[in-house]
């Protein structure tokens, strides 16, 4: 990957973790904790603090040993990013928000020992986790990753086929 293609994905992944550090900023400052503001009969903004990680696994886990696991992912995914090719767009921009979304929830982690979480899914009788805009950002980021990987298969698939004409 050349220094111009990691200058602009740097950037992106910079502009999602602000992004989600300035939505987290309004929620801290103007949404008491705990307090749920319906949006639409489904959705609604709830503030809470996460102090796992995704869903709230690990709970119980030291604040220190959480960060060590997320930066070791983070990690792992810039390795994986930087192994994409030029043709795999949507993996290198799926990557990036996936890197975007995991230094935002990092940052709230170092900063403040929990991740602020404020998107609440919810119907009378069920309820969704609450979440933020990085575990958006994430997930979104694999969505795209898998789908630039179900793209690349069928292109090879349909290389394949033609060879064998």
């Amino acid at each position: 990957m050349s220094l111009r293609t990691i200058g602009l994905y740097g950037l992106l992944t910079l502009v999602f973790a602000l992004a989600d550090q300035l939505i987290k900023e309004l929620v801290e400052t103007t949404l008491p904790l705990h307090e749920k503001i319906d949006v639409l009969p489904f959705l609604a903004l709830l503030h809470a603090r996460n102090t796992g990680i995704a869903f709230s696994m690990f709970s119980g886990m030291s604040g220190i040993g959480l960060s060590l696991v997320m930066a070791a992912v983070i990690i792992f995914i810039g390795y994986l990013a930087m192994r994409t090719g030029a043709a795999q767009f949507w993996a290198r921009l799926g990557f990036a928000l996936i890197l975007g979304g995991a230094f935002g929830n990092l940052i709230d982690r170092l900063t403040n020992g929990f991740v602020t979480d404020y998107i609440y899914f919810h119907t009378p009788v069920w309820s969704f986790a609450i979440f933020n805009l990085a575990d958006v950002f994430i997930t979104l980021g694999a969505g795209l990753v898998i789908l630039d990987e179900l793209l690349d298969w069928r292109r090879a698939r349909a290389a394949r086929g033609k060879q064998t004409d």
